[in-house]
């Protein structure tokens, strides 16, 4: 179990749900505000930002490998330091959004993608950190991270398992035991069939840690069957209305799909239960409306049971049907009216 801020992450308690601001904020601070509050009012336990500048992450370059131009990408057309530039959260603005977090009673956290925006989000005492999937294999920044003794999640996007061991190995060196490995796919959106659950159990069997899902498949189907697989993490990307734009709209969570992914995936929780056989306290009231043997037909005094007086009907009040080619032949000292549960007491001559 993990605490992030007052919540507490593992098994024995709900997904904890992380709506993911990223840069739907749209440059401005009122609508990343209203982000804040949407989040908090869908029931979601955490909004996430993320905190660098198109400086701390490229340089400022329009062609070769500094410029997009797969046509399959969302961003085509754009540098990455202006793709940056206009995603990025400013970062005079983020002690504000940590703020209005805490007045709505939701936990903030960040990624950071170098030393400096660590030492950044320090001063507003960030409860725990993101790594990004992108991000997964840049040890140093892990170990900065791991320093700061904060709860440390991680996407596992693109990551091999050699990778993956020798960031995890980097993180408990530097300190951090609390590390919760998310299953991603780096792909925006990504589909259902590349998202690979299945590797969630995997996950905490080969490294120990707290697991869950970063989700870029649109809808809730595949966080929830997460849940079933042990996800108690979910990460959602998140905005007011996808109609709105931005850099990730399109792959986005708009409130009212981000409140039905927190009642469900609570529901799939709350599913799991443990291994179990025989009926539930719950059920007991149900065990007589099974099938049961019952006179069916008026049976005189010395009459045979046969086919036509003695059937497998609900409800269950009589003998278990398994009994029924055991019966038929036998005879009944007393007889039986129409309607009567069977039991063994009526194959004695007294009544």
């Amino acid at each position: 179990m993990i605490k992030i801020g007052n919540h507490s992450v593992g098994r024995d308690h709900p997904p904890f749900i992380i709506a993911e601001m990223s840069g739907n904020h749209n440059q401005s601070l009122e609508r990343a505000l209203k982000i804040v509050d949407a989040a908090a009012d869908t029931g979601a336990h955490a909004v996430k930002l993320q905190t660098y500048t198109a400086d701390t992450m490229t340089i400022d370059l329009e062609d070769g490998d500094f410029f997009i131009s797969d046509p399959q990408s969302l961003w085509k057309g754009k540098s990455l330091y202006k793709l940056y530039e206009e995603a990025h959260t400013p970062w005079d603005w983020q002690r504000a959004i940590f703020e209005r977090a805490a007045e709505r009673g939701i936990v903030c956290l960040s990624t950071p993608f170098d030393a400096s925006a660590v030492d950044f989000l320090e001063e507003l005492d960030a409860p725990c950190y993101k790594i990004a999937s992108f991000e997964n294999t840049d040890v140093e920044l892990i170990r900065r991270v791991a320093a700061t003794g904060k709860p440390m999640i991680i996407s596992t996007g693109m990551a091999t398992v050699a990778e993956l061991d020798e960031s995890v190995r980097a993180a408990r060196e530097g300190g951090c035991d609390d590390i919760i490995l998310l299953q991603c796919t780096s792909t925006y959106p990504a589909t259902p069939a590349n998202s690979n659950i299945l590797t969630i159990p995997h996950l905490r069997q080969l490294f120990g840690t707290e697991v869950g899902l970063s989700d870029h498949t649109m809808g809730v189907g595949v966080s929830v069957a997460s849940v079933a697989l042990g996800a108690t993490l979910i990460e959602k990307h998140f905005t007011l209305a996808r109609a709105d734009g931005g850099v990730d709209s399109t792959f986005s969570m708009e409130p009212a799909e981000m409140e039905q992914l927190v009642i469900e995936t609570k529901r799939a929780w709350e599913s799991l239960g443990s291994v179990t056989y025989g009926p539930l306290s719950a059920e007991k009231k149900s065990l007589q409306f099974r099938r049961s043997l019952y006179v069916v037909q008026d049976v005189p005094p010395g009459g045979m049971l046969d086919e036509q007086n003695l059937r497998a009907i609900r409800p269950g009040r009589g003998l278990p049907t398994k009994y029924l080619s055991t019966l038929l032949g036998q005879k009944l000292p007393a007889g039986a009216a129409r309607g009567t549960p069977f039991t063994w007491d009526l194959l004695k001559s007294e009544q």
